[in-house]
């Protein structure tokens, strides 16, 4: 039986290879979005985790709030039975654009497949987001659509408050949830465009679409696109990436810049969208009733960038050449625990070891760690242990898990890294952030006994 997964995550941070789950909330429902089975989770802070000061004044998940909750390696291998139980379709508000890959990195820190939830089991993925922007454009009579200084905006706790979809606090896991499902249901009543869109979210089906657009202009709807662009812009096809291979380019039309493109200044003059299938952005023909949200102007404007482009081939190469080709740099330095895009899939006797490793208890776990010829499993392995376990920790597993634990306030330039090269952050950057907040902000009395208490967990670092 297929059923939606509704879920959301609170977190200690935006970082998705640094940051841990605090809460996690979700409503399981049939097809036609009637509920079945409802879970909560509250999730202890671990103690290699520095909580970033800006999520913790947003969520008011305080330092108190997180020493309580089940262990992060019992909540993420919880979380990851319900996604990957059998028909689960997985979504939530922005879940492709942050949630789940925050999970993917969960599992993977935890090792535990982070990808079977999207492919296994007749399992997959949507997000209510991209479907909310396509029924502002074309079907915007279901609900309010909440404003700001005259301009529209579409962030669920605004799109809340409009439409009393749920009582509570916004960014509580579960309200999130719960105003989440009943904005589905509002558009669930237009089933012909639901079903249209859910389309959007199968591989194969968004492969076919798409296909039928790769000679011509299209459209390309993406929240990154902004309300002042009607979260859309006129796109043209250049290819699939030669070495992502499940990344389609679309080459944006509506720039001015355009025209002015060299083989020089091609990454200063030229946008490529790229575009996975089965997720956002959707590309949609270049019919009448998919144009009515572009201006004639930005309309003119691609059409001469598109006969440009026909009368300047060489120029059409080099773009395609360059976008074709580009690979993403790799960082040598990048931990262990964010290296989920660089090791590749586990080989066979390693999934095993790790389904062993998670069905042995924990003194069996501390033995098996000496047997695992995979030196990033082991690490990771050694990790769990440390974070959930300590006492079994061999005297060397130990001395292993306290000089990472060193490194958890390093000297700023010292930080650890991520796979983009960003830094992980550190208890005297997170100090720093507080003070800033405290200068630029108005904070109620609530926040600032949240800020204070993160202060002083902090300051433990330093002693």
């Amino acid at each position: 039986m297929q059923t939606f997964l509704f879920y959301d995550l609170e977190t200690t941070g935006l970082s998705k290879a640094f940051d841990q789950v605090l809460q996690f909330a979700a409503i399981r429902t049939d097809k036609n979005l009637h509920e079945i089975e409802r879970y909560e989770l509250k999730v202890k802070l671990n103690p290699d985790v520095i909580p970033s000061p800006h999520a913790l004044i947003t969520h008011h998940i305080g330092i108190h709030d997180a020493a309580s909750g089940i262990s992060e390696y019992d909540a993420i291998r919880q979380i990851h039975r319900w996604m990957n139980q059998p028909g689960t379709i997985s979504l939530g508000y922005n879940t492709l654009g942050f949630d789940d890959e925050f999970l993917r990195f969960s599992f993977f820190r935890n090792l535990l497949p982070p990808y079977t939830h999207q492919y296994a089991n007749n399992c997959g993925r949507m997000d209510l987001y991209p479907m909310t922007i396509m029924y502002y454009l074309f079907k915007n009579h279901l609900i309010r659509w909440p404003t700001i200084e005259d301009k529209i905006s579409l962030k669920l706790e605004l799109l809340n408050h409009a439409n009393a979809l749920a009582a509570g606090r916004a960014h509580d896991a579960m309200v999130d949830v719960e105003a989440t499902l009943q904005l589905a249901k509002y558009f669930h009543k237009e089933n012909e465009m639901w079903n249209y869109l859910a389309g959007h979210f199968n591989k194969t089906i968004d492969n076919q679409r798409a296909e039928l657009l790769q000679k011509n202009m299209a459209l390309l709807f993406e929240g990154f696109l902004g309300a002042e662009n009607k979260y859309h812009c006129p796109v043209l096809f250049i290819g699939q990436h030669r070495h992502y291979k499940n990344q389609s380019l679309w080459l944006r039309l509506d720039m001015e810049s355009l025209p002015e493109t060299t083989q020089e200044t091609l990454t200063e003059t030229t946008r490529m969208l790229n575009k996975k299938p089965g997720e956002p952005g959707f590309v949609l023909p270049m019919k009448e009733r998919f144009l009515q949200h572009l201006t004639s102007e930005r309309l003119k404007l691609a059409e001469y960038n598109h006969k440009w482009l026909e009368k300047n081939p060489g120029v059409l190469h080099a773009i395609t050449e360059h976008y074709l080709e580009y690979k993403h740099p790799v960082y040598p330095n990048t931990d262990v625990d964010a290296s989920l895009y660089l090791t590749g899939f586990k080989n066979p006797v390693e999934e095993r070891f790790c389904q062993n490793f998670h069905a042995a208890n924990p003194k069996e776990k501390a033995n098996m760690v000496e047997k695992i010829q995979n030196p990033a499993i082991r690490t990771q392995a050694i990790r769990i242990l440390g974070r959930h376990f300590p006492e079994v920790l061999t005297s060397k597993q130990a001395e292993e898990f306290n000089l990472y634990m060193a490194k958890i306030h390093p000297e700023e330039e010292d930080a650890m890294i991520d796979f983009q090269n960003k830094k992980r952050l550190t208890p005297q950057t997170a100090l720093q952030q507080i003070d800033e907040i405290r200068k630029s902000k108005i904070l109620s009395e609530e926040q600032q006994g949240l800020l204070t208490n993160l202060e002083h967990y902090l300051k433990r670092f330093k002693s």
